[in-house]
């Protein structure tokens, strides 16, 4: 199987970190030790990234749309499964979707745009993007968000809960949105979403796709290194809620880590993108999860909900409001005239700050 590998090209730690995984599984004691949890942790993380590494081989080997749509589908499977898991595991859980919502938002729009605007505007002192694609996704975002997040508080008579029907309609809205907006960003108007003064060239900037036997080789390796990530995903459930609440921290700290490790490999592309003055890409990465991170995955854990019978809790409070409002608002601002300083990142980060800060001293 490795040798296969290395003939294809593709990494070998892609195929065996998920194998190991279900070995680890297959093997694991009915009680797990704190260092198999350990272990255990480290795996799923690895898994995670094997995934998104071979959803992206499959995904330049079909080209768009239907690259961005697998990537799409990869990372939602990802990003459900793990709030299936936990929802699963025990009571009160109703509220993870929220808050691991609410923390790819404020991961997002503060941590990984300001830490980009940041990044690249020490090496390049300014940077450029096209206006009009970042405008779409924000506006799209904002849409999102409210109709989730927000709604939820101010117009159901079971506040902070949708009743089915208006849980139903979301789930429907939030999925039409997002498919306007992956054909107006693949097909209708796809130079604005490519980095400025390149347009059509840029695909001469894309290394050769692969064969068709490498992306059927991927393929399979994503449908095992997925089973891997549900299944790691469901035995560390319990004990990572158990953990958070041993040591006196909110409940909302588990959305926060579920968010930060689903958004881990966009993130790091993202980064990357920002240090070779791409600021164009990496808004795409990040924005683009955002709204992956909404538009799919709360129309999955919705139509969850409605079939076990599962009650969600997806309005947030004032505060998370009040700074929801106070990012989108900043975020409109900071990409207002299509050039970006450091003086935007180091906002979006402290307002990142300011999340966190709110979350552990409550």
């Amino acid at each position: 199987m490795l040798c296969e590998l290395c003939r294809e090209g593709l990494a070998a730690w892609s195929a065996w970190i998920p194998a190991a995984g279900l070995a680890l599984l297959w093997l694991s004691p009915p009680h797990p030790t704190t260092g198999t949890l350990v272990l255990t942790c480290i795996v799923l993380v690895m898994s995670v990234l094997a995934a998104v590494h071979h959803a992206e081989v499959v995904a330049h080997r079909t080209g768009e749309p239907f690259g961005t749509l697998i990537l799409a589908v990869a990372v939602t499977i990802i990003e459900a499964s793990l709030i299936l898991s936990m929802m699963i595991s025990g009571p009160a859980s109703g509220t993870l979707p929220r808050d691991t919502v609410f923390a790819a938002i404020m991961l997002i729009l503060n941590g990984l745009v300001g830490l980009c605007l940041l990044v690249g505007g020490i090496r390049h002192r300014e940077q450029y993007f096209v206006l009009e694609g970042v405008n779409a996704a924000l506006c799209v975002l904002a849409a999102l968000a409210t109709l989730v997040l927000v709604l939820p508080t101010f117009a159901s008579s079971s506040a902070p809960s949708y009743s089915k029907a208006q849980l139903g309609f979301t789930a429907i809205a939030s999925l039409a949105l997002y498919a306007t907006f992956v054909f107006v960003q693949t097909i209708r108007h796809r130079d604005y979403f490519l980095p400025p003064g390149e347009g059509d060239l840029l695909a001469n900037a894309h290394a050769l796709p692969p064969t068709s036997h490498r992306a059927a080789l991927s393929l399979v390796l994503l449908l095992i290194a997925l089973l891997a990530v549900v299944l790691l995903a469901k035995h560390l459930a319990g004990p990572l809620e158990l953990a958070i609440a041993a040591i006196s921290l909110p409940r909302a700290i588990v959305g926060v880590v579920v968010a930060a490790l689903v958004l881990a490999p966009e993130s790091v592309a993202a980064y990357r993108a920002a240090r070779r003055n791409r600021l164009q890409t990496s808004l795409n990465l990040a924005l683009g999860s955002a709204l992956a991170t909404i538009g799919l995955t709360i129309p999955t854990v919705a139509v969850a909900a409605l079939v076990m019978g599962w009650q969600l809790s997806l309005g947030i409070g004032p505060r998370e409001i009040t700074l929801l409002a106070l990012s989108l608002g900043v975020a409109m601002l900071s990409f207002g005239t299509g050039r970006t300083t450091i003086l935007q990142g180091a906002v979006h980060l402290v307002l990142l700050a300011t999340y966190l800060f709110t979350i552990l001293s409550n």
